[in-house]
């Protein structure tokens, strides 16, 4: 995979991670949270392992089920993708 691919798909990553971090905080499994938000199981999985981009519907159905707000949600992404990007860069030596 090439590093512009990388860097366009690390949204989808950092999406991911931060879905599964709430996800246990809240002391649900996939399975409770794909209930809640009405999605199957797998849609879950996928999304938090960043093989799958959430559409806007399936962002606001998350936010519900997990009891925050998408202003909340964005700012824990960005952080997630800054994170994510200071690990990438190459450290001097």
């Amino acid at each position: 995979m090439s590093k512009t691919t990388k860097k366009r798909l690390g949204h989808n990553v950092a999406f991911g991670l931060v879905l599964a971090g709430l996800r246990r905080q809240r002391r649900m499994s996939q399975d409770d949270l794909s209930e809640a938000a009405n999605f199957d199981r797998t849609t879950i999985s996928l999304l938090e392992r960043g093989l799958r981009s959430p559409t806007l519907d399936t962002v606001i159905c998350l936010c519900h089920a997990l009891d925050i707000s998408y202003s909340q949600l964005a700012v824990l992404i960005e952080a997630k993708l800054e994170e994510l990007h200071a690990q990438e860069e190459p450290h001097p030596r």
